[in-house]
């Protein structure tokens, strides 16, 4: 009985010790330093004795910004170039104590800086740049035959490609976007010439590029730090700081070329610790098994809430007048709505949390299901119809025994079509932190790994390939054997 007692008390002390450890949740961008800063921050703060989480590679700036704001991440690593420029749209650069002032109102404080400066930069192979005698960003004049492409963010920040054009004089009138990542296998393989880079990028040197002089100082300093809640326990705030000044350009690129090479972002961060820890086999099988469970619950999930409201809206989408209008009318725009986009759009509303990814995917499901229930049940004969009513049925025995059993083909095909597109679009419930096969294809094009990217989509894949085999057997299954006569008789 005695030792019974002290097991119970040991059971109650560990778990009181497990509360007694406040969570802090690290948040990142889709790029290998972000991932990198990320988990050094997880690690320190871990040092520091709290329960840390990093939610990592949650999309652009406006995002992961928005998810600090909400509180569904409390610090994340940010530049004051970024800050100035992006967040803060400033039409100059801000000192420290400017930004903690703009910032403060939010709720949001800044960290002192960790050392190094990681500018944005414009790169080409080094090859070309000496052939065609372009070492500094003036020399791009006079080559508007060169094949440009950039980072979606950078074409559209105020201190990206526009205002840059603007202050060079330069004319590329054909530039288009390409993610980060891939822009440097694009570029090695001579399907660009020029993109845009961070200055600590491990791809610099391992892809032997030129980084083309900044000659009229376009570009602001982008100091590396780490912005969080000012709510976060003073503790933690201790924690961060004491990482300020240790980290220079050497030790970032070195942490980031460890990052490309063992594809794990955490092996990387321990570099900083000094720290020698091995690189460990991740079972691969495991990964996706679990990737591959989260995505069906996400898929699962919004397909449900998509047939329980998308079937009804079809129904009364069927019937003549401006109701059927409007609501074919919502369903078609909302499918024209970049996903990307989207999820931008409800992260505000909602935050960063499983919620915003399954309402995201419930609306690209919805039209489909909606404009398929609408045409079956508008394509019944009016014979049939008639002859319905003559029966003496009530309308929803109507709908229920005669009109859906004969539209049930047509909604049959478009539940499919939208469960092929959901399995597709939840990949992008990653870029919120939520997981996913899209966890290793946005972790693969931050690492330029294929393989790693091959291990989100080719299961992406083959889900598909399976839902339209079970929807196959569905056909045999749900479909009255009559239609199904009449449709081969056809």
């Amino acid at each position: 009985m005695k030792r019974f007692l002290l097991f119970l008390l040991a059971i109650a002390t560990s778990m009181a010790m497990a509360q007694d450890k406040q969570q802090v949740t690290v948040g990142s961008k889709k790029f290998t330093e972000s991932y990198v800063l990320g988990n050094l921050a997880k690690r320190q703060l871990e040092k520091a004795g709290f329960d840390a989480q990093h939610k990592q590679g949650i999309g652009a700036t406006s995002i992961v910004w928005q998810a600090l704001k909400s509180g569904d991440i409390d610090l994340y690593p940010e530049y004051t170039g970024t800050i100035s420029e992006e967040i803060l749209k400033s039409p100059h650069p801000l000192t420290d104590d400017e930004i903690t002032a703009a910032l403060k109102p939010d709720g949001i404080g800044i960290s002192k800086e960790l050392g190094f400066d990681d500018t944005y930069a414009l790169v080409m192979r080094k090859d070309q740049a000496d052939q065609l005698g372009i070492h500094s960003i003036s020399d791009l004049k006079g080559h508007s035959d060169l094949k440009i492409e950039l980072s979606h963010e950078f074409l559209k920040r105020k201190d990206g490609w526009e205002p840059l054009c603007a202050k060079y004089g330069l004319n590329f009138p054909d530039v288009q976007g390409i993610d980060h990542g891939i822009a440097y296998t694009a570029l090695k393989s001579k399907a660009i010439d020029l993109t845009d880079a961070y200055s600590t990028d491990a791809q610099i040197g391992q892809f032997n590029l030129t980084v083309l002089k900044d000659n009229l100082n376009f570009f602001p300093k982008y100091r590396a730090l780490y912005l969080y809640r000012l709510n976060m326990p003073q503790k933690a705030v201790d924690a961060i700081n004491a990482l300020a000044g240790k980290i220079d350009e050497p030790l970032m690129i070195k942490m980031n070329v460890d990052a490309e090479k063992t594809k794990d972002f955490d092996h990387a961060a321990a570099i900083f610790f000094k720290e020698e820890k091995s690189v460990a086999k991740k079972s691969i099988w495991g990964d996706i098994a679990k990737n591959t469970a989260r995505h069906l619950q996400l898929v699962g999930i919004s397909m449900l809430l998509a047939l329980i409201i998308g079937i009804p809206l079809g129904i009364w989408a069927a019937k003549p007048g401006l109701t059927s209008q409007m609501i074919l009318g919502f369903t078609g725009m909302v499918q024209t709505i970049p996903s990307l986009a989207l999820l931008a759009l409800l992260v505000p509303l909602i935050g960063i949390q499983t919620g915003t990814a399954i309402l995201a995917l419930f609306l690209y499901s919805l039209l489909p299901i909606v404009r398929n229930t609408a045409a079956g049940l508008q394509s019944i004969p009016a014979s049939f119809k008639e002859s319905a009513e003559a029966l003496g049925l009530e309308p929803f025995a109507r709908l229920t025994q005669i009109y859906l059993p004969m539209a049930s083909r047509t909604i049959l095909a478009g539940v499919k079509t939208s469960v092929i597109i959901n399995i597709g679009t939840a990949t992008l419930a990653a870029l919120i932190a939520q997981g996913g096969l899209g966890d290793p294809i946005i972790a693969g094009l931050a690492l330029n790994d294929t393989g790693t990217i091959l291990q989100g989509a080719i299961p992406a894949a083959v889900l598909a390939l399976v839902a339209g085999w079970v929807f196959d057997l569905l056909d045999l299954a749900l479909i009255p054997k009559g239609l199904r006569l009449n449709n081969q008789s056809a």
